[in-house]
């Protein structure tokens, strides 16, 4: 089991998947134990299940191009809605009921994520250009955990009258959101709950432990796809301030205590 000096005063940005998210995630008793041992856990949330729920709810269609959700104009209310409101408000409130004194923000809080249209096919999807992880050390240096929402301020031309009504919040990827952000702080590890077991092989074996050019190879092999390309691509890209990044499995009671313990856990890029 993790020990004190093991993590005491360590920034550990742990990103919770939408696809684990109120279905036996372990993340919130793990970061609690984290936090009362001296570390200083970050959470990044996703969402994704729950707004394709409220979306279905509201009469949308979900579409998705190249694994990224298509948001119009309705989409992006309901992802603001769901990602900002409901999911970072009770996540923020199951810590207060286990003792712990969380805060939640969104990457628009202090101008913390700022992202530009990634694609127009995709709307209003951003791709992160700036971040500022100040509002983030406020809150560690006080003792408190930060719960991160994945939206971002709009960052558009203040000279270009043409984009006056349009929205100034965009919808962000939550791993590529917890990587940003990870770099920025220099932190000591990255770690992806998922739900399943790590990175895996053409023949579905788990592999443990890879470089980051073995982790791009990955991708462009082929034989990563999906949601978890842009979990191998931020632990690669956040390589250059971090430590370590890991992709584990987050249903797993302990397993976050034992990836910070050093224990073979999931999948680890180096």
């Amino acid at each position: 089991m993790v020990s004190n000096n093991e993590v005491s005063g360590k920034v550990i940005v742990i990103k919770i998947g939408g696809s684990t998210l109120g279905e036996g995630d372990s993340t919130v008793p793990d970061v609690i134990d984290l936090w009362n041992r001296g570390a200083k856990p970050v959470v990044v949330h996703g969402g994704g299940k729950i707004i394709s729920r409220w979306v279905a709810m509201q009469g949308i269609q979900p579409v998705f191009v190249r694994g990224l959700r298509k948001t119009d104009s309705a989409t992006l209310d309901v992802a603001v809605a769901v990602l900002a409101g409901l999911v970072n408000s009770e996540l923020v409130a199951e810590f207060d009921a286990n003792g712990a004194k969380a805060v939640g923000l969104t990457g628009v809080s202090g101008g913390m994520l700022k992202a530009e249209v990634m694609d127009e096919a995709l709307g209003y999807v951003g791709k992160i250009i700036e971040t500022d992880v100040q509002p983030i050390k406020t809150l560690l240096d006080a003792g408190l955990i930060p719960v991160i929402a994945p939206i971002a301020l709009r960052s558009v031309p203040q000279e270009d009258p043409t984009e006056g009504s349009e929205p100034r919040i965009l919808n962000v990827n939550a791993d590529t959101s917890a990587g940003h952000i990870a770099r920025a702080l220099d932190a000591d590890r990255l770690i992806f709950q998922t739900d399943v077991s790590g990175v895996l092989d053409a023949t579905r074996r788990l592999i443990p432990r890879m470089t980051k050019r073995q982790a791009y190879d990955l991708i462009a092999g082929g034989i990563a796809a999906g949601g978890m390309i842009p979990k191998i691509e931020a632990c690669a890209d956040a390589l250059e301030t971090v430590a370590s990044g890991h992709i584990i499995d987050g249903r797993e009671a302990g397993a976050l205590l034992r990836c910070c313990a050093g224990e073979d856990v999931g999948t680890r890029i180096v």
